[in-house]
């Protein structure tokens, strides 16, 4: 059997007490060492073996699980590895380690608040984020208090859910990647299935129905206090602020707020049971042999034919059954044998191209698609922008080092090497006009020294 799961951060050799001393020079360290106690880990691994055993077991005794004392530290230790901006109430992970008791009596009364089902949760603040399309995207950010809670229940739910998860999704699971979906889907196309319906879910994390949600995790949990947690979360007040600056709260029978620890889980927990319908007797990989490729909301459906009952009963199961709604300016056939076609998922570009040595059949190309290349020129321009100006050089390039090293992490997968060359050819021209920038008189570079050659030498990395 598969040892599943473990967890989502990276392994260290230890995992500190709550009050271990955070010093600048460790900080780092805490954000790449995380590691689940032994006993949180045994929990986990008895959780999904037990579920993976008996598939229609419903685990009736989570609660006291949850707020276990050590399942608390473990929470509290992600939360702080990952340390991301405060919740309604301004609170910090350093502003825990700094109060009075510092993070042991925080858990501490934590936990005696969840033992005693006096714990409440606080209100989400909601913020926005840019889509690549120019709209905006909501999420709702939980407090530290909330934070820590919720991953608790993760590091519990996780592991029973874990075991039912079908081999076809990928996005938020433990030990997956971005690159396994582009593997199968690379696949896939290798098998001759090269018709892709392309999907897209309009607002699918704030359209997910409550009441629909609760009967898709009441198929495994039946500990009503757990189920009483998730639904104080899905429906706990949000706080925006208008156009007029003024706030506004609001509640809702849908969604799970991107932004909470728990709501990734919840959106594919109620996604898994599509992927069940897809693969069930009456559905389009049993009469179609149509195969998919799932990445939280983000899914490709492959066969070899799209006709009109294949897309039909995507589209009936998703907004019927399900009650989502399938944006239908973005959801598109897409036909890989025909010249010129493409096929964009996850930042990347699936397209057959013409044999580079001029033979005749076309060979399968991935490359970083034209989106993924615009958003970062936009970030590199962020880095080294008119308001960069007066940053020394090399703060600069430690940035776009530290830039760099993710995006070719992510978008190494395929054929990148132009695309690489082409966004190494633009920081290099955005460096050198920061150099110029910055100089009153023209700047140069060292005899005999291009700026190409220049600003290697101040310490930028090759793509």
């Amino acid at each position: 059997m598969v040892e599943k799961p473990t967890t989502e951060d990276p392994n260290s050799s230890t995992t500190p007490e709550p009050n271990a001393p955070i010093e600048a020079s460790t900080w780092l360290a805490i954000k790449s060492k995380v590691k689940l106690p032994e006993k949180v880990a045994e929990l986990r691994r008895k959780l999904y073996q037990k579920a993976k055993q008996e598939p229609k077991f419903r685990f009736y005794a989570l609660y006291d699980r949850i707020y276990r004392r050590d399942v608390l530290t473990a929470a509290w230790w992600i939360v702080l590895a990952k340390d991301k901006s405060p919740g309604i109430d301004g609170v910090t992970c350093r502003d825990i380690l700094d109060a009075p008791g510092g993070a042991a009596k925080y858990l501490d009364d934590l936990h005696e608040l969840l033992k005693t089902k006096t714990y409440r949760a606080d209100r989400v603040m909601r913020a926005y984020i840019e889509k690549p399309d120019g709209r905006l995207r909501p999420l709702g950010i939980p407090t530290m208090r909330d934070r820590i809670v919720q991953t608790a229940t993760l590091l519990v739910l996780e592991a029973i859910f874990e075991a039912d998860f079908l081999e076809t999704s990928y996005g938020f699971r433990p030990e997956r990647r971005a690159e396994d979906a582009l593997k199968a889907i690379r696949g896939h196309l290798d098998q001759g299935y090269r018709e892709v319906y392309d999907a897209d879910l309009k607002g699918y994390f704030d359209t997910i129905p409550h009441d629909q949600l609760k009967l898709a995790l009441k198929m495994r949990i039946t500990d009503r206090s757990v189920l009483a947690l998730i639904e104080m979360w899905l429906k706990c007040e949000v706080v925006d602020t208008d156009k007029n600056g003024k706030k506004v709260t609001s509640r809702s029978d849908k969604g799970a707020p991107q932004g909470g620890v728990i709501s990734p889980l919840l959106s594919n927990v109620y996604l898994h049971w599509f992927e069940r319908a897809f693969h069930g007797p009456n559905g389009p990989a049993t009469w179609a042999k149509a195969k998919i490729v799932r990445y939280a909301d983000d899914f490709v459906i492959l066969a070899r034919y799209q006709g009109t009952q294949l897309q039909r009963w995507i589209e009936q199961t998703l907004e019927g059954r399900f009650r989502l709604t399938i944006n239908r300016d973005k959801t598109k056939i897409v036909k890989l044998n025909d010249i010129g076609s493409t096929l964009d998922f996850l930042g990347y570009t699936f397209r057959y191209d013409r044999d580079l040595k001029g033979r005749t059949h076309r060979y399968l190309n991935i490359v970083p698609s034209r989106k993924a290349l615009a958003k970062a020129r936009d970030a590199i321009r962020d880095l080294t922008g008119p308001s960069q100006c007066f940053k020394p050089t090399s703060v600069m390039i430690s940035e776009i080092n530290r830039w760099s090293t993710g995006w070719v992490n992510y978008f190494g997968y395929g054929y990148p090497r132009v695309a690489f060359r082409a966004i190494h050819s633009y920081i290099v021209e955005r460096l050198t006009n920061h150099l110029q920038r910055r100089s009153q008189r023209a700047y140069r570079p060292p005899e005999g020294k291009t700026f190409y050659a220049h600003v290697h030498d101040l310490g930028l990395k090759r793509l």
